[in-house]
């Protein structure tokens, strides 16, 4: 008798991973391509959502298939994530009429999230998302396509994020996860499903949405012609699939309240399940995948990205070498990080180089290299930088703290996982203990863990939290924390301090 398998895919800001499983959920194989994000102004980001999200998929299916010679009718359902937030208008055929607005670092619609905060009240705001309007909501994006490109608001039969037009290309069928739906498509959502028209009106019409559906619910099965395009299996179960954080969430393991992941990629991410909705404007809160819990998340809309810079702006020569077969130039920079001592020798980065979302929530925020002097090199800039990453996800900590709320255990996850002196770092910050699971390839093999769920293979995620693994263990230098501290708190008080002249830089210009 044959074994069943089951694929994970998740499409990113920069890269794409897959994950083929067997039915014990083993990794069999896994694959990964990469591709770019277009920043046409300041604050616009974009993706072309068949060239970049539909092309991944099937470049990655075909690999899954290839490299694991698995009969794709022995592949019995698939799961799907992808970036969130996002906004891509299709038409009647299901044809983009635009690129991709991408998520919280697309703060194009400013205007329109004031609009709607004046339309709607600020107190029924703050009632509705706990917080203020930002960038990471689609309804203000959907209101500035209106706006701004009246002919594509006209020709839009839905509104959809990128792993529900992924989904739509496999199956056909428009759906989207409540996880991801209430939350960045809120309030145009009521929680039973149906679409509220008191809040739709003057942003979409009630059927420019698409179906809300669980995570795990399956949303349709491959089509002829995704068969062809993908190797998978004509009929093969489509899970609806969801946003790339809530996926991660569920690779490593965080299915109980106290169960926290920190995820390292291009921004950096944090969901932490809670037994209850707790509100504070800092954060987000909404109903977590897992029934029955919620969730506490938070953004950043620099890590990875911020890191990149200052590899291709500090270090181009370290580029050079490695694209003529020399050491990776990330490496060569965490050589020099060593040689830095803890705080930079006096420099402190704000890491807020496309705006930034949680906790200050602030599209006009800007990047800050603080207390330069002409002993600094490279190296001070570069550790500095990685430094204030780590200082953004405590300051999401400290806010934790003064809530209350427990946690149990921290998984670490994302592309920043390679780099361990990195991970120290953020330990040493926090002062707590940091884990990473034993599969990292992180989202897909959420995704795959979800489609065996959505395949009734396995009984929840009870049963699927049994899959996973605790890989290397991170314990924090508590000597180093105390080092830490005083540029933390310059930290805190720069951005305090430079708040007024940040937007009045946009002002201007």
């Amino acid at each position: 008798m044959a074994s069943k398998y089951f694929v994970g895919i998740d499409v990113g800001t920069n890269e794409t991973k897959g994950i083929l499983i067997d039915e014990l959920g083993r990794e069999v194989v896994s694959a990964s391509t990469t591709h770019g994000v277009e920043n046409p102004k300041p604050n616009y980001f974009e993706h072309d959502a068949d060239k970049v999200w539909y092309k991944d998929i099937c470049i990655i299916s075909q690999k899954l298939i290839n490299q694991s010679q698995v009969d794709p009718k022995d592949i019995k359902s698939i799961g799907i994530s992808a970036l969130s937030s996002d906004c891509l208008p299709v038409d009647i055929e299901g044809k983009p009429l635009r690129k991709a607005i991408l998520y919280g670092i697309d703060a194009r619609a400013l205007a329109e999230c004031q609009e709607l905060t004046e339309k709607w009240g600020k107190d029924k705001v703050i009632e509705l998302f706990g917080r203020p309007l930002g960038s990471s909501d689609i309804a203000p994006k959907i209101l500035w396509i209106k706006n701004n490109e009246p002919d594509v608001y006209r020709k839009t039969h839905k509104f959809l994020t990128a792993s529900s037009y992924i989904t739509f290309k496999l199956t056909g069928n428009y759906t989207i996860d409540n996880f991801l739906g209430l939350a960045s498509f809120n309030p145009l959502y009521r929680r039973d499903g149906s679409i509220n028209e008191q809040y739709a009106e003057g942003v979409c019409l009630t059927g420019q949405l698409a179906d809300l559906k669980k995570t795990t619910d399956i949303a349709g099965y491959i089509t002829k012609e995704a068969a062809k395009d993908t190797g998978f299996a004509e009929g093969t179960a489509v899970i609806t699939g969801g946003d790339d954080s809530g996926a991660e969430a569920i690779s490593s393991g965080v299915m109980t309240p106290g169960d926290m992941l920190v995820q390292m990629g291009s921004t950096a991410y944090i969901i932490l399940c809670t037994d209850k909705l707790y509100d504070d404007n800092r954060l987000w809160r909404e109903e977590f995948i897992v029934p029955n819990t919620y969730d506490i998340s938070a953004g950043t809309n620099t890590s990875g990205a911020l890191t990149k810079w200052i590899r291709d702006t500090f270090y181009p020569d370290k580029v050079q070498e490695q694209k003529q077969g020399g050491s990776n130039a990330y490496q060569a920079m965490m050589e020099d990080l060593k040689e830095i001592p803890i705080g930079s020798e006096g420099l402190v980065v704000l890491p807020y180089f496309a705006g930034e979302r949680t906790p200050i929530n602030d599209a006009h925020a800007k990047g800050i290299i603080f207390g330069l002097n002409l002993a600094h090199t490279r190296k001070h800039i570069m550790r500095a930088a990685y430094e204030s990453v780590c200082y953004s996800i405590k300051h999401h900590f400290e806010i934790f703290k003064e809530l209350g709320i427990p946690i149990n255990q921290i998984m670490v996850t994302g592309g920043g996982t390679k780099n361990e002196v990195w991970i120290q770092m953020l330990s040493d910050v926090l002062g707590i203990k940091l884990q990473t699971p034993s599969v990292t390839i992180g989202a897909s093999y959420g995704d795959a863990l979800m489609a065996m769920i959505g395949a009734n293979h396995i009984k929840g995620f009870a049963e699927a939290k049994k899959l996973i693994k605790t890989g290397k263990v991170y314990y924090p230098n508590l000597e180093n924390t105390k080092k830490y501290e005083p540029y933390y708190q310059i930290y805190i008080e720069l951005y305090k301090k430079n708040k007024k002249l940040m937007s009045m830089m946009d002002e201007i210009n």
